[in-house]
């Protein structure tokens, strides 16, 4: 029995008039996940506590099965893990993006253009790191290189009791109100002004300006955190899992888990993407004694911080065709029996390009309990709402659909 969560980040959205007053899912042909709903059960999952920011290192862990209230220390200790960073007691390890924002004079009055620096290439992006963590490094501080604008920053302090404030959340928007906030965070701001003298003439950042690429011309800190340690998840649950993930935050829950972490070539965390890689991948890991799959697809929430709303559409046919589709197809010749869920961790809607926290729509494909066929069942915020099923916690619908002994829905 094999137990396959599909995790298509920030799926959900809201309707909009220039789709017909539909959702980028409700706009999408995904005619497969339509059947799947169709022969099987959709609904509604609270992936977010309401004490908790959505973001994504909270919802994966709900879905995951770990209560974000009891297990969370922020972000990027997670990220942490998967680049490999011993983590000392008094460390608190932050996210490093590498970001563009305007060219006013005065740092303060910039404004956020892009949090992901034209999504800059991990050569490019390494090679600038590097020449900032030779500069900054020092007085408890250390720069570490990651994959694309994702990186990070080590503060020997014990004290994390700074405010920060996710880039991608102010697309747009002025930064002033968003500079890093409590004690100490002066010594935060102060890194970020002497990235931006250091990388506002480099030559990586004015070939790119050349080839019309926005240029990495400052570093913006968020999701500061302690260690996280996590239980084991075959302990857990009683399942060998495995996670294949683009992305250092889903690594990392799977490392601290016990999990496989599966890496897949030329996956990259965009639409453009190894969709089939990473079904291949998936495919090959249940083959190797894999009981449960985590397959985090990470396009249609980059879409939404874009504000690209027919490439997040685009997205999920992608996702169907090129990842579900085949899966399903084999196996089925495979014989093998499954239980399929499909699911985002939280809505990002297109139109204000960042996380909310409002429950998300889900279906549950079992191959062994194939439902009378309801053609009125499809997959969509809307119709997952007007089901009626509805679960208070990721942890709960995570010990549902692994059919572990606590099996309650919540009310």
């Amino acid at each position: 029995m094999k137990y396959i969560v599909v995790l298509t980040d920030g799926m959900a959205d809201e309707t909009y008039e220039v789709l017909g007053g539909k959702s980028p899912m409700e706009s999408a042909e995904i005619p497969l996940i339509n059947d799947l709903a169709a022969h099987g059960e959709i609904g509604l999952v609270k992936t977010v506590p309401d004490s908790m920011a959505p973001g994504s290192d909270v919802a994966n862990l709900s879905v995951l099965g770990y209560d974000p209230e009891h297990y969370h220390t922020g972000r990027s200790p997670l990220e942490a893990i998967s680049m490999g960073i011993e983590l000392g007691e008094t460390d608190a390890t932050m996210r490093c993006n590498l970001v563009t924002l305007s060219d006013e004079e005065e740092y303060q009055a910039r404004s956020m253009v892009d949090y992901s620096a034209g999504e800059i290439s991990t050569e490019d992006s390494r090679a600038l790191i590097a020449d900032l963590k030779e500069q900054l490094d020092g007085e408890g501080y250390t720069f570490y290189p990651g994959i694309s604008y994702r990186h990070a920053l080590v503060w020997d302090n014990p004290d994390t009791g700074v405010s920060l404030t996710p880039p991608h959340d102010i697309s747009g928007k002025p930064i002033r109100e968003h500079l890093p906030k409590g004690e100490n965070a002066d010594h935060l701001l102060s890194l970020m002004q002497k990235s931006d003298l250091m990388l506002r003439h480099h030559p990586i950042n004015l070939r790119r300006i050349r080839e019309g690429r926005n240029p990495a011309n400052s570093v913006w800190f968020w999701g500061i955190g302690k260690k996280t340690v996590l239980d084991n998840f075959e302990e857990k649950y009683g399942l060998k899992g495995a996670v294949i993930s683009a992305v250092d935050l889903i690594k990392g829950i799977a490392l601290a888990a016990g999990m496989r972490s599966i890496d897949v070539e030329g996956a990259n965390g965009t639409i453009k993407t190894n969709f089939g890689g990473k079904a291949e991948a998936a495919m090959e890991t249940l083959k190797e004694g894999a009981e449960y799959l985590y397959l985090h697809l990470e396009a249609p929430d980059e879409c939404s911080h874009q504000g690209e709303l027919q490439e997040k559409i685009h997205s999920l046919e992608l996702i169907e065709k090129q990842v579900i589709a085949p899966l399903i197809k084999q196996l089925e010749e495979a014989g093998e029996e499954f239980r399929m869920l499909i699911l985002p961790d939280h809505p990002t809607p297109v139109r204000i390009r960042t996380h909310t926290s409002e429950a998300v729509p889900y279906v549950l494909y079992d191959s062994r309990n194939v439902k009378e066929e309801d053609t009125e069942r499809t997959y969509s915020e809307r119709k997952a709402k007007a089901s009626g099923n509805y679960f208070t916690s990721g942890p709960a619908l995570a010990a549902y659909f692994t059919e572990s002994k606590s099996r309650e829905k919540g009310e």
